[in-house]
């Protein structure tokens, strides 16, 4: 198994393709996007799919003969997958590519081929390709995709262009059901979209605070700040302290340390703002007229923030993505990290394995704290669940993967690849005494990260939810350009209501109604 985990190097190039796709972990590709949902609606089922039922019984029956020896879904479903009859020699799933596809290539789909002789063939797309691309072969119409990748907020487009089969039936003929209640809420609840089961939540990318123990807790460093702001030097707790603690050290520290950074380039921009905008008490939309609401005073207060929280921030932050972040977190440059994804946890404490060795070697380990976001609620941004393609010829092998996968042990194990992507997302990965002591902090990293899941805000789930996030993105963008922040945020407003007026009011109040009742919606 060691020798899977490191045996196959990427490019470097590669690697800054995953790392600046992560960024635009909100983006489909833009180009044809309308066309692809138009035609895809045209030729859709719209109301409900019909539920598979075409199990195999000898697969179902070594399934529950395995679940009733010990519950282990993971077993369940390699004694149901090497008991269909007949068995596909391979199955395709889509995943995306660099880094994020060495846990299918390197990991999960050989040991899934040792246990079960069905061959994992990894379709890469970057992310921006991902929504277009799985929408494209879907219209095509070919069934060459079997599992899917699918983020939550493309979720509602991808149940009405009757993409994503319902599993329910799966799930109760393979799994143990005390697996539903592993998940950690948030994800559990991600995964029930009208009712049905369309994926299983494989990746918590739940946003998280990094920031220097060693600095803030210096002596020197607390009495100088106590003389300047009048406070104790702390982990901050909202964004004006955020923003106090990144000026003081800037001030303290420039050119060689700066108080923090944060993703500024068009494609995370969106969770950002919309992380804040929410705790400050802002509502996308009036419920009744669908109007966007993003254009008042908390929409206001948010992005002014954002643009003058820049001005202590290393020069050109304007343009930094994850690896220039990574690059002065690691390095040691930064004071605070204002909210990334998880992996950078990890990171901190130190990389070997040949597919990171693009990562600057750590300056930071052991002096690493992590904290909820400001204001108390940190920003659920992205994160990929596994799906089976309604297309697929090989649905019950596709649906068997997926559970395998992301069982409570399997995923474990994929959660702590050293190279690979994949984030906790169940209770069990929070408890984990294995990960707890993989370093002297993790076990307040992972007590973070659930603290951070349980009162984490979700992107928008809801029919084109890529867009309007889009348009997120651009209005950010245009105010840190030099447009004037009221101006940029009624063309975010302009465009939110163009979208909406597309798609149809009638239809998206109902869905922004059902939106609003998922934790996490708004505060």
């Amino acid at each position: 198994m060691d020798q899977l985990r490191t045996s196959i190097p990427i490019s470097n190039d590669k690697l800054r393709q995953y790392a600046e796709s992560r960024l635009h972990r909100a983006l489909a590709a833009r180009l044809h996007r309308r066309q692809l949902v138009k035609s895809s609606l045209a030729t859709a089922a719209a109301g409900a799919m019909m539920h598979f039922t075409g199990f195999t019984p000898s697969a179902v029956a070594a399934a529950r003969r395995a679940l009733a020896q010990n519950g282990d879904s993971a077993e369940a479903a390699v004694a149901a997958a090497n008991a269909l009859d007949p068995k596909p020699a391979e199955l395709f799933v889509v995943w995306e590519s660099a880094l994020q596809a060495q846990d299918p290539l390197l990991f999960s789909g050989p040991l899934w081929e040792e246990l079960t002789g069905i061959r994992i063939t990894v379709l890469e797309l970057p992310f921006t390709d991902m929504y277009s691309g799985q929408v494209a072969e879907h219209i095509a119409g070919t069934g060459g995709h079997d599992v899917l990748s699918v983020v939550p907020a493309w979720q509602a487009d991808f149940v009405a262009q009757g993409i994503v089969e319902p599993l329910d039936p799966f799930i109760e003929q393979y799994m143990n059901p005390a697996d539903l209640d592993d998940y950690h809420p948030l994800y559990r609840d991600l995964m029930n979209f009208g009712g049905q089961i369309y994926a299983l939540f494989d990746d918590g990318d739940t946003i998280i605070l990094y920031y220097r123990k060693d600095l803030i807790e210096d002596p020197a460093n607390q009495e100088a700040f106590q003389a300047q702001y009048g406070r104790d030097l702390a982990p901050p707790a909202t964004w004006l302290e955020y923003d106090e603690v990144q000026a003081f050290f800037t001030e303290q520290g420039a050119p060689e340390l700066y108080g923090g950074a944060s993703q500024r380039v068009a494609g995370g921009l969106h969770g950002w703002f919309m992380e804040e905008y929410r705790n400050k008490g802002g509502i996308f939309f009036d419920a009744e007229t669908m109007d966007a609401t993003v254009n008042g005073e908390a929409g206001q207060a948010t992005l002014d923030r954002m643009v003058a929280s820049n001005l202590t921030m290393p020069p050109g932050v304007e343009t930094w993505g994850f690896i220039e972040v990574l690059t002065g977190w690691m390095s040691g440059q930064l004071a605070m990290i204002g909210g990334t994804w998880p992996p950078i946890g990890r990171w901190s404490e130190g990389t070997t394995v040949e597919q990171l060795a693009w990562v600057p070697e750590t300056q930071v380990a052991g002096n690493v704290g992590y904290s909820v976001m400001p204001e108390g609620h940190s920003a659920h941004n992205g994160g990929f669940m596994l799906g089976v393609a309604a297309q697929s010829q090989n649905k019950e092998a596709a649906y068997l993967f997926a559970q395998w996968a992301n069982s409570p042990s399997i995923s474990l194990q994929r959660c702590m690849l050293p190279y690979a992507l994949r984030d906790p997302f169940r209770l069990s990965h929070y408890a984990s005494e294995e990960y707890r002591a993989a370093w002297a902090t993790a076990g307040d990293y992972l007590d973070t990260l659930e603290a951070a899941a349980d009162g984490a805000l979700l992107d928008l789930i809801m029919p084109g939810a890529v867009e309007y996030h889009n348009a997120v993105d651009q209005a950010v963008t245009s105010a840190m350009a030099g447009t004037g922040v009221q101006e940029a945020l009624d063309g975010l407003a302009e465009s939110w209501n163009e979208i909406t007026d597309r798609i149809g009011r009638d239809q998206q109040r109902e869905a922004y109604a059902e939106y609003t009742l998922l934790a996490g919606a708004y505060p």
